[in-house]
Parts: C-alpha cells; structure tokens; sequence
C-alpha cells in the first residue's frame, strides 16, 4: 500500500521511493502474539494526509504540494496446529484497496483501486511466558496500477522482499511494549530503470491494559540505509534517503468475538519525503478454528 506517492516524472525521481511499500504504522498492540490455530481476518482502516514534501535537510522542498490517500487493507491469517523449531506455523495475504490524491506545482492526478498485494507463504510464532515473537518473510507483489506519467499511483512496479520481526512484552501488572521491525530489499522498476534504497523500519506500541482496554502510544520510524539509483547510478545529492519518525496516541478494546484498536500518528521528523499525519481504524474478527 505504502500511500503510494509516485511523483518522479515531475520531480526528476525526487520521490520515486515515496517512503517503504509497507504501510507504516499498520501494527502496535499484540503485534508479537501469533493467535492460536484457526482462521482470522484482520481489517485496517487508514486515512493519511500531507501538504509539505520535505527535502535532505528535513525542510520543506515543494510547497505547492498536498496528499490524501484512503485505504482500507484485508488481510487473511490462518494459524495451522503445525509445529516447527517450537513455533506455530501460519501463512497470510493482505489485499490493500487504495483511493489517492496528490497534488504537486499546480498539477492534479488521482487513481483509486487495487494497490500491491503482500503474501507471506512462512510465518512462525513463539510464546515464552511474558515475551512472544513472530517472525516471517513478506513478499510485496507490483499488483497495483502503475504510470511512470502519472503523479499518482497506487502501484509501485516492482518487487520487495521484507524480512520481520514481531515482538510484544505483556508483564501481568499490564505493561504491553511490542514492536515490529522489519527490513526492506526493493527490485528495480523495469519502466524507469529506479532502484529505491533499502529500508529499516520499525511499528511500535507502549501502554497499559485495564481489563478489556489498552491505552498508551503507537507509531513508526523508517529509515533508509542505502542509496536510490537510476540506472546504476546513485541518484544526487544524496541517493534520495528517506527517514520518518511518528508517534501519537493509541487505545485497544477486546470483546469475546472481537478485537478492535484505533491511533493517530503524527509524522514529527521526515527527510526525503512527504511529512503528515495517519488514522488507523483496525479490527481482527476470529472466522473459526
């Protein structure tokens, strides 16, 4: 999903990358909680908005510039009573639908419809009394739309692999710390010869449990740790690196079907890239076991 922002055939690939293809902020409580055996559907409500592209210096770039992405992502998780290494085996497909705008030196594009497809054929989960790991490979397949002259897009044309790591620390006084730490190596878009850099990035949630409630903070760091390229060539003046820090407030509810949690997460720190604020509304819904 990623918001999608392509901007490069009007910013000389300024924005080719437009952050990671994961949708940053999209996990925080239970992250590192594999459920038990069964079939879940998870559903990820988002809206993010930005109306600065920030530069290398963290300033603003561009100021005629706006985004406003809608999306809403269906994931399938089945949880086999398969066992290796110790840990339950699971596998998952997340299908985002995407509705964007952007805006950009006085011209307007849209698209709405199917983004890129994230399958994950390898999951394992752990639980060891108060900490519980999952760890699994995602696959982020170029399913959506894509122009490479078109401001947006809701497609990317090329392939990334995502090593993760999901951990949560849940200590009986009600503490929750889980995080999600994940590791981006991206494939060259084969229309306009652009490698985007590869990417570190991190979802994360604090807070403390009341029952049934969770309240605390959530958000995301992203960072990229090498440079763009176009066509061999590190892209100037310096391989187009994106960071991005966000963080904001946070709850969770827990019903006997259901479990539902909302966050809103402002951008405070962003280089290379558009700096704005996201609304999660998600639920995971057990289809049976």
């Amino acid at each position: 999903m990623g918001m999608a922002l392509m901007v490069a055939a009007s910013f000389g690939h300024a924005t080719e990358s437009g952050g990671s293809a994961y949708a940053h902020g999209a996990e925080g409580w239970m992250t590192g909680m594999l459920p038990p055996p069964g079939d879940y559907y998870l559903n990820y409500l988002n809206y993010y908005s930005a109306d600065r592209l920030n530069g290398p210096d963290g300033k603003t770039q561009i100021d005629d510039f706006s985004i406003e992405a809608k999306a809403n992502v269906f994931r399938y998780v089945k949880v086999t009573d398969k066992r290796l290494w110790g840990a339950s085996y699971a596998f998952q497909v997340l299908m985002p639908v995407v509705d964007l705008e952007v805006e950009a030196l006085g011209q307007r594009d849209s698209r709405a419809g199917l983004g890129d497809i994230i399958v994950d054929p390898f999951i394992l989960g752990w639980h060891f009394d108060d900490l519980h790991v999952v760890a699994g490979v995602d696959f982020i397949l170029p399913t959506g739309r894509y122009d490479s002259q078109r401001l947006a897009n809701i497609g990317r044309n090329y392939y990334t692999i995502e090593p993760a790591l999901a951990v949560t620390y849940l200590h009986p006084s009600g503490l929750e710390l889980s995080g999600k730490f994940m590791y981006d190596i991206s494939f060259e878009n084969n229309k306009t010869s652009y490698e985007s850099g590869d990417e570190v990035h991190m979802d994360y949630a604090a807070g403390w449990r009341f029952g049934k409630w969770s309240a605390g903070v959530s958000g995301y760091y992203n960072k990229q740790v090498t440079d763009d390229r176009v066509s061999g060539r590190t892209v100037d003046p310096d391989g187009n690196r994106g960071e991005v820090l966000a963080i904001g407030p946070s709850i969770q509810y827990r019903s006997k079907t259901a479990i539902f949690s909302a966050s809103f997460q402002k951008e405070v720190d962003a280089e290379n890239r558009p700096q704005g604020e996201k609304v999660w509304l998600n639920f995971i819904l057990p289809l049976g076991g």
